[in-house]
C-alpha cells in the first residue's frame, strides 16, 4: 500500500522534514531503494551513502538529519522505527479460515482457524482463535497452540507440548522431540531414557526454520515470552530461556542450561550443559561458553582444540593470564628499582 509521510508520522511519531503528502509504497536500503521507497540510516558508518540514495525519504537520527538530501523522519531509534513501519507496510498475508479437505484433524477446530493441505492434528489438541496451520504440519495429541499463532509448512509440534499466543514457527521447526538422553549399560550399549517432560513456549515467540527445541527429560523445557530464535538452532532438553532473549543461527545449547532474560547470542555459539547465564548477557558470535556467567555484559572468545588433559592445563593458565601479567609488571618494576641503585 502507498501511504504519505504525514500518515506515517501520525502513526509512529518522529519529526517530519519535507513534504507530508509525499507517498511511500515500500522500503529499501540506502543503496538499493528506488523512488517511492523509504530507507533508514542506523549505523553512522553508512552516512556517506545518504548523498547518493534514490530513496524518496530516509529514517535517521537527529545527529545526521542535516546531511540528508531528501525528505526525512527524524527519530532517536531509526532501526526500531523502521521495524515498526515495515510491519505496517508488509502485514502477514490474509488467510481464509477452514480445514483443507486433505487435512487429517482429530480434534475440535474453532471457526477462525485455518488448516492447510495434508496437515495432521491429533486428538485432544487445543487450538486458539486465528491459528494458521500450514501444509504438511503435524501437531501431536494433547498439545496446545495459542491464539493468533502461525505454523509454516512442515512445522512439527510433538504431543503434550504448549505453544503460547502469537507464536510464529517457520518451516521445519520441531517443538518437543526427545532430548538426547541415554545411559551406558554394562556392555557399553546405550539405553534410552524416556523423555517425559514437555516443551513449553511463551507468548510472542518466533522459531526459525529447522530449529529444534527438545522436550524435557523429567522437567519441562521452557522458552520465555518474546524469545526470538533464528534458523538451525538446537535447544537441548530441560533448557530454560528467559523472556525477550534473541539468538542467531546455528547456536547450540546443551541440556539443562539456564539462560536469562534479554540476552543475545551470536551465530554459531555453543553453551554447555547445566550452566547459568545471567540476565542481559551478550555473547559474541562463535563463542564457546564453558562456565556460568553471573554478571551482565558482553563475552567473547574460544580456545584451540587440544587433547583434553592438555586443553585443561592450558585453559587453566589462560584464566590466570591477567594475574600473571600483573605479577610480571610488579617484578619488572622491582628489577628496575634494583638496577637503578648506586
Amino acid at each position: 500500500m502507498a501511504v504519505s509521510l504525514a500518515e506515517i508520522v501520525a502513526r509512529f511519531g518522529g519529526e517530519l522534514v519535507g513534504p507530508g503528502n509525499l507517498l511511500i509504497d515500500g522500503t529499501g536500503t540506502l543503496v538499493g531503494a528506488r523512488s517511492g521507497q523509504i530507507a533508514f540510516l542506523a549505523n553512522p558508518r553508512y552516512t556517506d551513502q545518504l548523498g547518493s540514495t534514490h530513496a524518496s525519504a530516509v529514517i535517521l537520527g537527529p545527529e545526521v538529519a542535516a546531511d540528508c538530501p531528501v525528505a526525512a523522519i527524524v527519530t532517536p531509534q531509526p532501526y526500531l522505527y523502521f521495524a515498526r513501519l515495515s510491519g505496517w507496510l508488509y502485514p502477514a498475508p490474509a488467510v481464509t479460515p477452514g480445514v483443507h479437505p486433505t487435512a487429517v484433524v482429530e480434534c475440535h477446530v474453532p471457526e477462525g482457524v485455518c488448516v492447510g493441505p495434508l496437515a495432521w492434528i491429533g486428538t485432544d489438541v487445543t487450538l486458539g482463535e486465528g491459528v494458521v496451520i500450514g501444509s504438511h504440519c503435524r501437531i501431536g495429541a494433547r498439545s496446545m497452540v495459542g491464539e493468533g499463532s502461525r505454523l509454516h509448512g512442515g512445522a512439527t509440534i510433538y504431543p503434550e507440548c504448549v505453544v503460547g499466543n502469537r507464536f510464529l514457527g517457520h518451516s521445519g521447526c520441531v517443538i518437543g522431540a526427545d532430548g538426547f538422553g541415554f545411559a551406558l549399560d554394562e556392555d557399553r550399549r546405550w539405553v534410552k531414557i524416556p523423555q517425559t517432560g514437555r516443551a513449553v513456549i511463551g507468548d510472542d515467540v518466533e522459531v526459525g526454520a529447522n530449529t529444534t527445541i527438545d522436550r524435557g527429560a523429567l522437567e519441562d523445557t521452557v522458552i520465555g515470552d518474546g524469545v526470538k530464535l533464528d534458523n538451525q538452532i538446537q535447544v537441548g532438553h530441560n533448557v530454560r530461556i528467559g523472556a525477550h532473549t534473541a539468538m542467531a543461527g546455528c547456536v547450540g545449547i546443551a541440556g539443562s542450561a539456564r539462560i536469562g532474560a534479554r540476552c543475545t547470542v551470536g551465530g554459531g555459539s555453543i553453551i554447555l550443559g547445566h550452566l547459568e547465564i545471567a540476565d542481559d548477557v551478550h555473547i559474541s558470535a562463535g563463542t564457546l561458553v564453558g562456565k556460568s556467567i553471573r554478571s551482565a555484559g558482553t563475552y567473547s572468545g574460544t580456545v584451540p582444540f587440544l587433547e583434553h588433559r592438555e586443553w585443561l592445563r592450558n585453559f587453566a593458565h589462560i584464566r590466570r593470564l591477567e594475574a600473571m601479567s600483573e605479577r610480571i609488571r610488579a617484578l619488572e618494576a622491582r628489577l628496575a628499582t634494583l638496577e637503578n641503585r648506586p
